[in-house]
C-alpha cells in the first residue's frame, strides 16, 4: 500500500511530470502538492479542478440518461501541456483527486496513465 505522502513522488517520477496534486474531490480542498509553478494558489486551484470535474460528470449525466456515469480518468491538453487527472474512491480518506500536469515535449501520454493508474491502485490497495 503507498501512503498519501509518498503518492506524489511516485506522480512526479513520471517522465515529464511538472507538477502534481492530490485533491479531496468532496470539499475541494488540495491534500498535497508537489513541484509548484509560480504564481499558483494550491487551494483556489484544487477548488478549480473540483467544479471542473463535478461539471463534466453532470455533462455526461445529461448526455447519456439512464447510464451510470463514472470517469476514472481526464485528459485535457493545452497549448502549454497535458494535464492527467484521475478520480479515486478511497475508503480512508473518501474521493480523492489525483492531479498532475505534463511537459508536452518530455511526456509520453499513455506511459502517463499507465503509471497514474497503477499509482492510484497502490493507494487504494
Amino acid at each position: 500500500m503507498l501512503a498519501l505522502d509518498s503518492c506524489l513522488t511516485e506522480v512526479m517520477a513520471i517522465p515529464g511530470a511538472l507538477d502534481a496534486m492530490l485533491v479531496d474531490h468532496t470539499s475541494g480542498m488540495a491534500v498535497s502538492f508537489s513541484g509548484q509553478p509560480r504564481g499558483v494558489d494550491a487551494d483556489k486551484a484544487a477548488a478549480a479542478l473540483t467544479e471542473m470535474l463535478r461539471a463534466s460528470m453532470d455533462g455526461l449525466s445529461r448526455a447519456c440518461p439512464g447510464d451510470t456515469v463514472r470517469i476514472g480518468d481526464l485528459l485535457i491538453s493545452t497549448d502549454q501541456g497535458h494535464h492527467l487527472i484521475r478520480l479515486m474512491d478511497t475508503l480512508f480518506e473518501g474521493p480523492l483527486v489525483i492531479y498532475v500536469r505534463l511537459d508536452m515535449e518530455r511526456s509520453n501520454i499513455a506511459l502517463a496513465r499507465h503509471r497514474l493508474r497503477a499509482i492510484s491502485e497502490q493507494l487504494l490497495a
